[in-house]
């Protein structure tokens, strides 16, 4: 059995009724790998593929509410993305400069504005629920893939939560 969507086109069935359609995008200068998926189709509803489409055609306007939501996270000291920049800084020490696009004067803050975004998963089953409908994966050095951060998003865009994933 198949689903089909005016964006994603005719998304085909796996064996076990699962969905998964992956897709690169470009976005800001770099590529974006975009995933969809659902353990089971019958859990997906055309809303739900209607919300992800235009997630990803808005990814511009995603990535800045979820950049903001991390910079609005560096008034704690304990949350992880100021532990994750203080791993940055202790790991890579001076050379994270190297990484940075921009040099304010601020390094909490210009590491969030260098941070690369890696790639974006929905999972279209959570459509309306309270886990992730769509996941979020940045990273300050695009070949260190276990040292991420992750933005959480409900299927309105709101951000859920920022974790890190080391």
């Amino acid at each position: 059995m198949a689903i089909e969507h005016d964006y994603f086109g005719l998304l085909e069935t796996g064996p076990d009724g699962s969905i998964f359609w992956s897709e690169n995008v470009e976005f800001a200068d770099q590529i974006v790998t975009v995933d969809l998926t659902a353990p089971d189709q019958d859990d997906v509803s055309p809303a739900a593929l209607d919300i992800a489409a235009a997630m990803i055609t808005a990814l511009e306007s995603i990535d800045l509410t979820a950049r903001n939501a991390m910079v609005t996270e560096l008034d704690d000291r304990t949350s992880e993305v100021t532990e994750y920049i203080l791993q940055q800084q202790d790991r890579m020490g001076d050379r994270i400069e190297e990484y940075l696009v921009d040099i304010s004067g601020d390094v909490h803050v210009d590491v969030i504005r260098s941070l690369q975004l890696m790639s974006m998963t929905i999972l279209a089953d959570e459509h309306g629920g309270k886990d992730p409908f769509a996941v979020l994966e940045y990273a300050l050095d695009p070949d260190a893939t276990d040292d991420v951060l992750l933005v959480n998003l409900a299927s309105d865009g709101e951000v859920q939560s920022v974790t890190s994933a080391e």
